[in-house]
């Protein structure tokens, strides 16, 4: 790690442009929640019974990472849901973990044109989420899937615990809302292990509202650039010992590209029963009917000049992406004493109709079930919590391939069974040495199994069976300073099992491909202060066999395992009041607020018999996100935000092809009458840059190579929400 000190270092200073070096080292990676109006109380919600939950009875963990409130009386409402804990008791949970994470609250997207999921993580240090085209979008937390030029690996994504994830690992975007979510969970590396630690990447969780912390109706509609136009509606409540909440969303956009238009359909529901005031179960059901094209990568000179172009094969064979998703869960907690546990099924369908260079029509039934308790107590005069769990999440694919040809169905290619199956099993106990002062100790133990039948096949698909047991044991210690300051370190290790879409050919069979391991080290400190938040963490990772481009054919990433590589960098966010009481001098004064989120990444092979230290490609060095609005105590707030990519990045690992560097502005303007009505005012990219979005990746690029996304040119956006 010392070879790259001076570079670390550095790398602070760039965030701190006039600042010493280390006078940054208070930044958030929660930043999202100084979003909320600094001036005005936060919407409150209805108290936790006394005692009801151990995890979180005696915790002295910062409060979520907000502007500073004034204080308000709660008033009287429903119990809170066990099975889905509110914002600020999901904030004190997520904050006993002695590593970076974070909790976005909704008021941090819900204001403003959320897409995608670039939209509701853009704050967040260390998460490096790009759009592609419509919801897809190349997601990479620490480096994780950045060989993935498709679909999603690396980083396990769930919604109210439910995994979006196909079994064998393989995630998409399009099944997210951004509407839907009373909050998002962010996990990063070996930090889930609760949902088991996956490559550096860990978990993301969306979590949707009950009837118990829900308007009684809830809808908006937003609209704007590049034919963009969506409308939502919500409605929860409350009878007796039960509670209900339902959503829906349907969306259409033309895109800014050429062959990229897209419509969807989104539903979420659930439905919690308190059989006890110890005893809740709570029933899930989500669905979704995706369409959308692809226009596909292009050249650099065509990204560049003229953005706009699809791939020409991608409009002549209609390259698409069609979705159609059911998922039904329940999930029940009990409360015993000093134990919460926590158990609950799933099932989910999905159809995947993906005509691309062959048509991919392949059905996935996914199930599974997990168990979790948490015994919180004190032994011999210190507080102990210890956290034990069970997770299953297996499935059948039934994968069939054809000859696509304008996008219809030809001739059939091959036809396969795929049997992914994944046990994970996982312990951690945090002892209290001083009240404020806890040792973690964890380790959780994955055994995953690859299993393909082939029916029949012309593609040279192989039949086989692989299985894969990783263990990774995790130690930290996490300080509470103060009832608002904590400093938390760790080492972990995590391991990610390879999915079917490894390997391809002949050459490399997915049976053959070892799993990707990892060895991390972390410290950081979040926090808050009257005029300041701050989140910041800076890690070392050390991996051996990493899923990577090591050969390419038909100009496609072909990925098996590297030897040696190293990620490290630096996650830095600050929310600070630079200005306040200018129009209002009150308790709530009015403020001139910054938000920033800035990310390092250092990615690079170790002495690679092919690669030798050249750089991993696939994301950039630096990467900030910035805006700084004035709030008024009346409910309105705007300002500029900036997003700054200062250095280039290489697209191969023989590093010699790069994106350029870019800078992007917009505007906001946003109002909230406290009451009923929302509304906003966005504008992005208003200078239309021509920049690279993100990127795919190959081993040897040549400068005709298509790997290259184009972003969106200059869109403006406006929408109204009104609640009960």
């Amino acid at each position: 790690m010392s070879r790259s000190v001076t570079a670390l270092c550095a790398a602070t200073c760039l965030v701190t442009l006039s600042s010493p070096c280390f006078s940054q080292a208070r930044e958030p990676s929660n930043l999202p929640t100084v979003n909320v109006d600094p001036g005005r109380p936060a919407a409150s919600r209805p108290a936790r019974p006394a005692g009801s939950d151990p995890s979180t009875r005696r915790a002295r963990a910062p409060r979520s990472a907000a502007a500073p409130q004034t204080a308000a009386a709660a008033p009287a409402g429903p119990a809170p849901s066990r099975t889905s804990p509110n914002t600020q008791t999901a904030t004190q949970r997520i904050q006993q973990t002695p590593g970076a994470v974070a909790v976005v609250p909704d008021t941090a997207f819900k204001t403003g044109a959320a897409q995608t999921i670039k939209d509701v993580l853009d704050y967040v240090p260390g998460v490096f989420a790009q759009p592609k085209w419509g919801d897809d979008t190349r997601l990479s937390i620490r480096g994780s899937g950045l060989s993935r030029n498709f679909h999603l690996r690396g980083t396990q994504l769930y919604l109210d615990g439910i995994p979006i994830n196909t079994a064998d690992g393989y995630g998409d975007f399009q099944e997210i809302d951004p509407t839907a979510y009373r909050y998002v969970e962010v996990y990063k590396g070996a930090n889930a292990l609760r949902y088991g630690a996956n490559s550096l990447g860990g978990a993301v969780n969306f979590v949707t509202p009950t009837g118990r912390d829900a308007s009684a109706f809830e809808s908006r509609l937003d609209g704007g650039a590049f034919g963009f136009l969506r409308g939502q509606a919500s409605t929860g409540g409350v009878y007796g010992a039960a509670d209900y909440f339902v959503t829906g969303s349907a969306s259409r956009v033309d895109g800014y590209r050429d062959h990229s238009w897209g419509t969807s359909e989104r539903g979420s529901a659930n439905l919690g029963y308190q059989v006890s005031p110890d005893f809740e179960t709570r029933f899930y059901l989500n669905a979704n009917s995706v369409r959308q094209r692809i226009p596909g990568e292009v050249s650099k000179t065509s990204a560049l000049n003229s953005p706009q172009t699809a791939a020409a094969n991608n409009v002549l064979n209609d390259w698409q992406r069609n979705i159609d998703t059911v998922r039904v869960a329940n999930k029940s907690t009990i409360h015993l004493d000093n134990t919460d546990v926590e158990f609950g099924v799933f099932a989910v369908d999905r159809h995947l109709m993906h005509p691309i260079f062959q048509w991919l029509d392949y059905r996935y039934h996914d199930y599974g079930g997990f168990v979790r308790a948490v015994d919180d107590r004190e032994i011999g005069g210190h507080r102990n919590r210890f956290t034990v769990g069970l997770n299953i999440q297996n499935g059948t694919t039934d994968a069939n391939q054809f000859v696509n040809t304008g996008g219809n169905k030809g001739m059939q290619m091959s036809s396969l069974t795929q049997n992914p199956e994944n046990y994970t099993l996982y312990a951690e106990n945090a002892w209290y040495a001083l009240p404020s002062v806890s040792l973690i100790a964890g380790a959780q133990f994955l055994h995953a199994v690859r299993s393909q039948q082939v029916n029949f096949t012309l593609n040279g698909d192989a039949a086989g069976r692989a299985s894969y047991d990783l263990a990774s044991p995790k130690v930290g210690v996490l300080w509470d300073v103060d009832p608002n300051w904590q400093v938390f370190a760790n080492i972990s290790r995590s391991g990610e099992a390879p999915s079917f879409g490894e390997g391809r050919g002949a050459l490399v069979r997915f049976y053959d491909i070892k799993a990707q391991t990892a060895t991390t080290y972390e410290i950081g400190t979040r926090g808050r202060r009257p005029d300041v938040t701050w989140d910041f963490a800076l890690y070392h990772a050390d991996i051996q066999n990493e899923l990577q481009c090591f050969y390419s054919s038909f100009g496609n990433c072909n990925v098996t395992n590297a030897d040696k590589t190293m990620h490290q960098g630096i996650e830095a966010g600050l929310g600070l009041s630079l200005l306040k009481g200018l129009a209002v001098k009150s308790d709530a004064p009015d403020r001139v607020w910054l938000n920033l989120a800035y990310t390092y990444n250092d990615f690079r092979y170790s002495n690679d018999a092919t690669w030798g230290n050249n750089r991993l490609p696939g994301a950039p060095p630096h990467f900030l996100r910035a805006e700084l609005l004035y709030k008024h105590p009346a409910g309105f707030a705007f300002g500029p935000n900036i997003e700054w990519v200062p250095q280039s990045y290489f697209v191969d690992s023989a590093n010699t092809l790069s994106t350029d560097p870019y800078l992007l502005w917009g505007l906001k303007a946003t109002y909230d009458d406290g009451k009923h009505f929302s509304a906003y005012l966005e504008g992005r990219n208003l200078a239309n840059k021509a920049y690279i979005a993100t990127t795919s990746i190959i081993d040897r690029a040549t400068p005709t190579s298509t790997l290259f996304n184009p972003g969106n040119g200059r869109g403006v956006y406006a929408g109204l929400r009104y609640r009960l």
